[in-house]
């Protein structure tokens, strides 16, 4: 009975084999592509988000433009799909980066839709599709299968859009600002006294604040923040703006003047004086990305949570505002300031010992990272680092990209 079974594995093993050798070839089919011949590229169809699928395919060459979908300054990422869907998560800036070498040129590829309400608002599912008319490129804007309606216009971003740069990270600095403009000075709200006459409140106390503009709402949350050191302009010492500390948060428990503010948060002692910001993100992010129109040449003067080394995403301020043409949404290059250095390369044997005595040469500066203005003052603005590429300090320039 055993062999019967063995020859029985046996000849079925062989007939599998057999059908296996006679099945033909099967050449690897191309993925599927639009109807519209005019489209050109990659679909991207995985789940990153478009600026985690600009990392992964590398920086888009820029050794000279190409022959294909170039417009003055224009240049698009060799490896930019045909098609994009957009993903939670996504940002303007990322999207932007997956079509373009250089994102702030999204509104010359951009093909405004008249029969969409709002086509600059872009959510997830929406797909966005990559074609050339009449040889130049253009993103169409198809939007996603699942209904959606548009909130009334506010200073927070439209509810499940994507925006130009990230929420939370702008959210974060402008609810505890650590840098206070004049402006935002003179117009904020301040810690009148506490209840019992303390000379510095702490969490659980009642505090008195004035300054405010209108009538407050019981429950209406507010951010304490202490006014500290002068910020000054480095090209001619001029006070801009001054250090933010946060010292606490509470709310309006009742409104008049003074209102009543039951704190609920303390990170350090408040005083009388201290101001008062709401809660909330004071400005819009759904601008579109941009070089300014004036050329501009500032430098970096405060970084936020006060770090020494600046990253990606991190919130800086620049000496320079709206009276130099900057609005948000414009962008800027950052540059890393050329080291000093003394010429002894021909002093052979001597050079160390007349270093004090040779010519000082200021080596090129080199570019180190990218800047978004957000909000604007009259002499500064805030803005978020959206790439470095080296490492950014205080005191770096930035100017036009």
């Amino acid at each position: 009975m055993q062999g019967h079974h063995f020859i029985a594995l046996t000849l079925s093993v062989a007939l599998i084999a057999g059908c296996q050798s006679n099945r033909p070839t099967r050449t690897p089919q191309p993925l599927p592509t639009p109807a519209d011949n005019s489209v050109q590229g990659t679909p991207v169809g995985d789940d990153r988000t478009a600026m985690e699928a600009a990392i992964d395919t590398g920086p888009a060459s820029g050794s000279g433009p190409s022959s294909e979908g170039q417009a003055g300054g224009l240049v698009m990422n060799p490896n930019a799909p045909d098609s994009y869907v957009v993903k939670r998560g996504d940002t303007l800036w990322g999207i932007a980066k997956v079509f373009l070498r250089d994102p702030w040129y999204w509104p010359e590829i951009w093909q405004v839709n008249p029969q969409v309400q709002n086509p600059h608002l872009i959510y997830p599912g929406d797909t966005l599709r990559l074609v050339y008319i009449e040889g130049r490129p253009q993103i169409l804007l198809q939007r996603g299968d699942s209904a959606r309606v548009e909130p009334r216009i506010r200073s927070e971003p439209f509810e499940g859009a994507i925006t130009t740069i990230p929420y939370q990270s702008v959210a974060a600095f402008m609810s505890k600002p650590s840098v206070l403009s004049k402006e935002q000075i003179k117009t904020a709200p301040y810690v009148l006294a506490s209840r019992d006459m303390h000379v510095v409140a702490a969490e659980g106390d009642t505090l008195y604040a004035r300054g405010f503009t209108g009538p407050v709402d019981p429950g209406t949350h507010y951010n304490v923040v202490h006014v500290g050191e002068a910020l000054r302009d480095p090209d001619d010492n001029s006070i801009l703006g001054y250090d933010g500390v946060f010292t606490g948060a509470g709310h309006i428990t009742r409104g008049g003047d003074p209102a009543t503010l039951l704190m609920t948060e303390s990170a350090y002692e408040t005083e009388p004086g201290d101001k008062l910001f709401a809660g909330g993100v004071e400005v819009p992010l759904d601008f579109i990305p941009s070089p300014p129109k004036d050329k501009i040449n500032g430098r970096i003067i405060a970084v936020s949570h006060g770090v020494t080394v600046i990253g990606q995403y991190e919130v800086v301020v620049i000496n320079r505002g709206a009276r130099d043409g900057l609005m948000p949404g414009n962008v800027l290059a950052v540059y890393l300031a050329g080291d000093k250095i003394s010429d002894t390369a021909n002093r052979g044997f001597f050079g160390s010992m007349t270093r004090i005595f040779s010519t000082k040469v200021r080596l090129p500066d080199e570019r180190s990272g990218t800047f978004m203005v957000f909000k604007t003052f009259d002499n500064l603005s805030y803005g978020l680092i959206m790439e470095a590429t080296d490492l950014i300090r205080v005191g770096d320039r930035v100017e036009n990209p």
